[in-house]
C-alpha cells in the first residue's frame, strides 16, 4: 500500500525563519517616518477643515443634556452656522441668552414659532396650535414616564417682532419657552442652526427642516 506524499521538511533553522521576515519589514526608521507623516497628514486635514469652517460661518457645539430626545443625545457634536441665518419654524437652533440664570448658557431647541404668530398648546392631548392651525410634530417626544411639562404663564401667546417659541424634542424633559426664565426668546439670541451631526460618525446626518425648506 502507497503513502502519502508528505512534503519534505524545511531546511531552514528557526532563526534563518526569523531572519526572513524580519527582512520584509521596513526598518524601523522608514516605520517611524510614515507614522510621523501620518500623524501629520491627519493634523493637517483637520486644521483645514476647522478654518473651513469658521470661514463659513460655522463652529462646534455639543448638545449637552436629554431636551432634545430622542433627535438628539447627549455628548453629539453639531455643526452650527449663522451666516445669514434666518429662524423658520422646525429648525434646530442654538440659543444664548446669559441673562437668563440657570439657563445662561447656550442651549439647543427647536423653533416652534415665529415672530407674530400665536402659540397655542392642549397638554392633555399635546396639540400644538400657530396661527389656530393644528402642527403635526413628528420629531415629539414624551417621556411617559415623567409628569407632564406645562406652561409656567398662560396661552395662547402671541409673539413679539423679534421673538420666538422653542421647545425641546423631548417634552417632558426640557427647558424652554415653556418657563418663565426664559419665555419667548427675542431672535438676536440665536447663534446659529444646526447643519449637521458630525460626532459619533456613525449617526452623521445632514439636517432637513421637517416642514420644508420654504416653512414659515
Amino acid at each position: 500500500m502507497n503513502k502519502p506524499n508528505r512534503p519534505a521538511p524545511s531546511a531552514e533553522t528557526p532563526e534563518q525563519q526569523k531572519e526572513k521576515e524580519s527582512e520584509k519589514k521596513p526598518p524601523l526608521r522608514e516605520r517611524v517616518l510614515q507614522a510621523l507623516y501620518d500623524f501629520f497628514e491627519v493634523l493637517a486635514t483637520v486644521t483645514v477643515t476647522v478654518m473651513l469652517l469658521y470661514a463659513f460661518g460655522c463652529r462646534l457645539q455639543i448638545v449637552d443634556g436629554t431636551s432634545m430626545l430622542k433627535t438628539l443625545h447627549d455628548g453629539e457634536r453639531l455643526v452650527v452656522s449663522d451666516l445669514g441665518y434666518e429662524p423658520r419654524r422646525g429648525d434646530i437652533v442654538i440659543i444664548h441668552r446669559i441673562d437668563a440664570a440657570p439657563y445662561s448658557q447656550p442651549i439647543v431647541k427647536r423653533v416652534i414659532a415665529l415672530p407674530g404668530q400665536t402659540v397655542d398648546i392642549d397638554f392633555d392631548t399635546w396639540t400644538l396650535t400657530v396661527d389656530g392651525e393644528v402642527i403635526e410634530e413628528p420629531y415629539r417626544w414624551l417621556d411617559l414616564s415623567r409628569e407632564t411639562l406645562g406652561c409656567e404663564y398662560p396661552l395662547p401667546i402671541t409673539l413679539g417682532e423679534h421673538e420666538i417659541f422653542v421647545m425641546g424634542d423631548n417634552r417632558n424633559g426640557s427647558a424652554d419657552s415653556r418657563q418663565e426664565e426664559l419665555g419667548p426668546v427675542d431672535i438676536r439670541t440665536v447663534v446659529g442652526h444646526a447643519l449637521m451631526r458630525v460626532w459619533p460618525r456613525s449617526t452623521f446626518t445632514v439636517f432637513e427642516n421637517p416642514f420644508g425648506e420654504g416653512s414659515k
